[in-house]
């Protein structure tokens, strides 16, 4: 699994509808950093992340992982984080330090609140007959939690009326909601800014549907 990078790009370990990957990939596109992928199939023959040579690219199995500047880093916000300390040019951090504890307050409850309780292992792990009410319940929990967090401080984005990294966790985080057939009429600050994003350019680049691993039945 591991790739040569010829071309010195980054280089990002993705699955398309991951919204791990798709976090990072709304930063890499927001902060205009060209960047290759790597498809890695978390369903084809049992999941690609369990073999032992993309174990040896990220030890938890999962996506992301991203090759940039000689080292290879592992989960999402580390990643994103990694982004703005690096390049920070095109800032998805507030100057201000209250508004960047909110934007991190927000990145947390969907990074570790919301988006852990229903991915693809825990999943499995509840059941198939289970599953849609398992995962119904944790995203409308932790979005009742965003949408008063963001009553707070949401501007035409999450934090304010600019683009953070708040916003690149929420999107990818409405998509899985969407899937699992949540209500998401109790929450129209959530709506309002999924509506004011979703034609944005570096948002539709990072779409599940405009990656290369996308499979074409699931763009119909």
């Amino acid at each position: 699994m591991p790739v040569k990078n010829l071309t010195k790009l980054p280089v990002l370990y993705s699955y398309w509808r991951s919204s791990c990957s798709w976090r990072v990939r709304i930063a890499l596109n927001l902060k205009e950093i060209p960047y290759d992928i790597k498809p890695v199939s978390l369903i084809k023959g049992g999941g690609e992340q369990h073999c032992n040579e993309y174990r040896e690219v990220n030890p938890m199995e999962q996506v992301p992982a991203l090759h940039i500047d000689g080292h290879t880093l592992i989960e999402s916000l580390n990643i994103m984080h990694y982004l703005e300390e690096t390049r920070p040019q095109r800032p998805l951090m507030p100057h201000d330090v209250v508004k960047r504890a909110k934007v991190r307050e927000i990145c947390e409850v969907i990074a570790s609140g919301i988006q852990p309780l229903q991915n693809l292992l825990v999943l499995i792990y509840v059941g198939e007959e289970k599953k849609k009410e398992w995962a119904q319940h944790w995203i409308t929990r932790g979005f009742r939690a965003v949408e008063r967090l963001l009553s707070a401080t949401a501007g035409k984005y999450c934090v304010g009326d600019e683009l953070s990294l708040a916003d690149c966790c929420l999107i990818p985080q409405v998509f899985n909601a969407r899937r699992y057939h949540v209500d998401l009429r109790p929450f129209p600050i959530i709506l309002r800014i999924d509506r004011e994003l979703e034609n944005h350019p570096a948002f539709r680049a990072a779409h599940p549907s405009s990656q290369p691993d996308c499979p074409p039945e699931a763009t119909k």
